[in-house]
């Protein structure tokens, strides 16, 4: 039996900031959020899946829009747990552990602040092993869990149940919901048994986003490479070191689209990476060549401190260091490439086998 406390919330955050892929929303606002809630009540105990009862209801919750928005729209707090009462109600029994959606970014704190609050349980795993822009793309929905009903609710006490036909379906309503209140809202959905974890969800991701957070923290601190650091802990490939010259980003249906492109330095002199993103990094080509796709995670991270770069802190001139890393295995099956695969998002290729170096 583990906690999370004071202590190891900094190693977890950026931990998770890298696997987020460059989504999930700034980790650092939600550390903030998570580290006030423990001061306020207390460390959070955080289990595996077999210390789960069989009949536990288990609710992920998670932030819901564009990361860019958050930026400027920081949530007031209590947001998950006013969309946790309200799908409680809806479904007349109450939770008895928190989960994660995803491992990535704020998306990986607030469940902590849930819990916190709460007073509940926070499972070490979560739906996806890295981060993605829609509901539906969970591993739980590839077992028949639907991830309705669905609490919303924002930061004015608006709360709101959908109820869909469709996973699918149940995106483009909470999607539009979220556009209209503003881009930024908090949502508890894809209710599972205990009995359903190992089959729905990724074993220990926050485990390991501590640990990755804590070699990249040792790395810093031996004076050596911290990219190296992520890079081993992931078995990971390196794609490119080099500068941001271009981004290209717009918020658009509630999500933060665009690209950036990178041009190498040191032994990539010469190299040229291009990232397209949806909230999280999708595909990177580089010297016009495909050398990575979703659902592999394809990480940015600061050159010189390890750190993870979202999406929406790329930025003209930042030094950064991109690796890949292979996803869940469920992913690449037929059910999960139709999910979260390079051609959902509109690009013209099929996914591309991870390869390491």
């Amino acid at each position: 039996m583990r906690e999370i406390n004071l202590d190891n919330l900094d190693d977890i955050a950026r931990g998770a900031g890298i696997l987020g892929t460059g989504g999930g929303g700034d980790p650092y606002i939600g550390k903030l959020l998570a580290r006030e809630a423990i001061r306020k009540y207390g460390p959070v105990r955080l289990v595996a899946f077999d210390e789960v009862p069989a009949d536990a209801t288990v609710v992920p919750v998670s932030g819901m829009g564009a990361p860019t928005v958050l930026l400027e729209r920081v949530p007031a707090g209590g947001e998950e747990v006013a969309a946790l009462r309200a799908l409680e109600k809806h479904i007349g029994r109450a939770a008895t552990h928190i989960a994660p959606i995803e491992v990535g970014g704020v998306n990986s704190m607030l469940p902590i602040a849930c819990a916190a609050e709460a007073g509940l349980p926070l499972v070490d795993g979560d739906a996806m092993g890295r981060a993605f822009p829609e509901a539906q793309m969970v591993l739980p929905g590839l077992i028949g869990v639907a991830n309705t009903p669905m609490a919303l609710a924002d930061d004015k006490g608006n709360s709101i149940i959908v109820d869909a036909v469709s996973n699918h379906a149940a995106e483009r309503i909470a999607r539009a919901v979220c556009v209209e209140l503003g881009c930024q809202i908090s949502s508890a959905d894809t209710v599972m048994r205990g009995d359903q974890l190992a089959d729905g969800l990724v074993p220990a991701t926050l485990t390991l986003a501590e640990r990755l957070g804590a070699a990249v923290r040792e790395a810093r601190a031996a004076h050596t490479d911290p990219v190296r650091a992520a890079r081993a802990m992931l078995s990971g490939t390196h794609l490119l070191t080099g500068k941001v010259v271009d981004v290209s980003r717009r918020t658009q249906g509630g999500f933060a689209r665009g690209g950036a492109r990178i041009e190498g330095i040191g032994e990539d002199a010469g190299r040229v990476l291009e990232l397209g993103f949806q909230n999280e990094h999708l595909l990177a080509t580089r010297d016009g060549e495909t050398v990575a796709t979703t659902p592999d995670l394809i990480c940015v991270l600061d050159t010189d401190t390890g750190d993870p770069v979202t999406t929406e802190g790329l930025r003209y001139g930042l030094r950064v260091s991109v690796l890949a890393t292979p996803c869940d295995p469920r992913w690449t099956t037929p059910g999960g490439l139709a999910l979260a695969g390079p051609r959902y998002f509109g690009y013209d290729v099929d996914y591309l086998p991870f390869r390491q170096d």
